[in-house]
């Protein structure tokens, strides 16, 4: 059984930040890549960041330089450091491994970017 729960999201006024995180139960954690992905009212879900089991990280071209992504494999948590935001980074954020895996998507944390 894996559990994937996301937490952090926020209102937040342009060029603020946000830190989310993703706790992950279960075996999914230690063996995959993680990513975040977004959902943003009215689009498709998208990719925003991925990183490897050993810590390599590649990013959407509209979040590179601004976020951030890592993670704690002893802690089986993955985070992602949101900052300068803009309007069009409101979305609902969720994590998965990467690849995602249709099972393991969550209730997602909802940013908000509004003045």
């Amino acid at each position: 059984q894996v559990q994937l729960v996301e937490s952090g999201g926020d209102l937040v006024q342009p060029g603020g930040s946000l830190r989310l995180s993703c706790a992950a139960s279960g075996s999914i954690f230690s063996r995959y890549a993680m990513a975040w992905y977004r959902q943003a009212p009215g689009k498709q879900r998208e990719l925003v960041a991925v990183i490897t089991t050993g810590g390599s990280t590649n990013y959407a071209d509209s979040v590179k330089g601004r976020f951030t992504i890592s993670r704690d494999n002893a802690k089986s948590w993955v985070s992602l450091q949101m900052n300068s935001l803009k309007h069009e980074d409101t979305a609902v954020y969720y994590c998965n491994r990467f690849p995602a895996h249709s099972a393991y998507w969550g209730q997602g944390t909802r940013v908000t970017v509004s003045s």
